[in-house]
């Protein structure tokens, strides 16, 4: 899935949400099952999410929503394979990126 956010340094629950085609009240739910998502909070309590925090949202949507990973499995293949599949991850994310710009340009001729 290739998500397209603007360059920032935080995103808003809602932005995020709206990038990702999901509630907000999932991205919520999948902060308290996954460790590795530690969005910042401001005074009002609003979170705010750093690329970092989007880079492993992207990983957790990719295994539970499109490989069909349970929150268990994932949790635990995020905790056993971290750095490779986050590797491969980015190599695939990259290649869908340059996949999308190819159809982008094939349309336009």
């Amino acid at each position: 899935m290739h998500i397209e956010l603007p360059e920032k340094r935080y995103y808003g629950i809602g932005e995020v949400a709206k990038a990702f085609k999901v509630n907000a009240s999932l991205i919520r739910f999948w902060e308290k099952e996954f460790d590795v998502l530690k969005p910042k909070k401001n005074a009002k309590g609003n979170r705010k999410f750093t690329p970092e925090d989007i880079k492993n949202l992207k990983f957790i949507y990719h295994l539970v929503k499109e490989r069909g990973f349970t929150l268990e499995g994932a949790k635990t293949h995020l905790k056993e394979e971290k750095k490779q599949a986050l590797d491969k991850f980015d190599i695939i994310e990259k290649l869908e990126g340059i996949k999308a710009q190819l159809n982008k340009i094939k349309t336009q001729l």
